[in-house]
């Protein structure tokens, strides 16, 4: 029974490291942090608050490939290396989340990527506390994850299904995953005889939706390197659209960029220009 505990730790990390690995790559942050002011619109405070939905992209991008290379490593063998690795890099994950929920009680672990946006709860310690806990345990596994998948028994998809509960059970991402697909409200359910759409001139568009539409536009990735700071020159509204300004440098010349983002509640598009002073260069769409 302890061999069968042993292997079914090896499936269990594996699954979680290429979750991991997927979510990271796949769901951007959402932008957040402690609002200021610009012309009366709320907009982050900082460039520190700004800096995780685009700077940091390629760091998470990173981590997520660093996860998804160790998950398939402990797929296809059983080295002890691997499992070391694999037991180091959930004890730093533990420490880190740790980290963050006393010193930085308002931010998200990124611990799955976008989803992972929520502030550092008792739920997220105790989860890496388990996990570390698990790969301790597999240091003794005999068997690599794809020999225990070719003979896969009974007590090992019990033990694994039970532990994938525990882990579902203390996961505040499984929300937010349901959030984004529109299955729990934010919008997202589709619009009715009995259920009109606001008029996007008069609907609520936080600044928070704002940032994050933008980040997942292509006109963001288009001229994503050319933005010299983080934090907005400008941001308005005006009717159907907010407008969101950022200082950039084109041929090693000053210029700026202005993005106008939809407010509407579905399909939501994001317009782009780069303006030189006093002349306008080019216009995207």
């Amino acid at each position: 029974m302890v061999t069968v505990f042993q292997n079914t730790q090896v499936l269990l990390l594996a699954a979680v490291l290429l979750i991991a690995c997927l979510a990271k790559l796949t769901v951007r942050e959402e932008a957040s942090g402690a609002p200021d002011h610009v012309h009366g619109v709320p907009v982050p405070a900082g460039l520190a608050r700004l800096a995780p939905a685009h700077g940091g992209r390629r760091l998470t991008v990173g981590v997520g490939l660093g996860e998804g290379m160790l998950g398939l490593a402990l797929l296809l063998t059983s080295h002890l290396s691997v499992r070391l690795a694999t037991t180091v890099v959930f004890a730093a994950a533990t420490w880190v989340v740790s980290e963050l929920r006393v010193r930085r009680p308002d931010a998200g672990c990124g611990c799955f990527g976008g989803l992972s946006g929520k502030k550092v709860g008792r739920r997220s310690v105790l989860r890496a506390l388990l996990f570390t806990a698990a790969a301790i345990a597999s240091l003794g596994a005999p068997l690599a994850g794809f020999d225990v998948l070719l003979d896969v028994q009974a007590q090992v998809g019990l033990v694994l299904v039970v532990e994938l509960g525990l882990f579902a059970a203390l996961s505040p991402e499984l929300s937010a995953l349901v959030r984004r697909c529109g299955l729990l409200g934010g919008g997202g359910l589709p619009h009715g005889p009995g259920r009109p759409a606001t008029p996007c001139e008069r609907r609520r568009s936080p600044i928070e939706e704002t940032y994050a539409t933008l980040y997942d536009s292509q006109a963001w990735t288009e001229h994503e390197n050319l933005i010299a700071s983080a934090v907005p020159l400008d941001v308005w509204r005006e009717g159907c659209w907010r407008f969101v300004v950022f200082p950039a440098r084109l041929d090693e010349r000053p210029v700026e960029i202005v993005f106008a983002v939809s407010t509407a509640e579905r399909d939501k598009t994001v317009r782009s220009s780069v303006l030189a002073p006093e002349t306008a260069l080019s216009s995207t769409s």
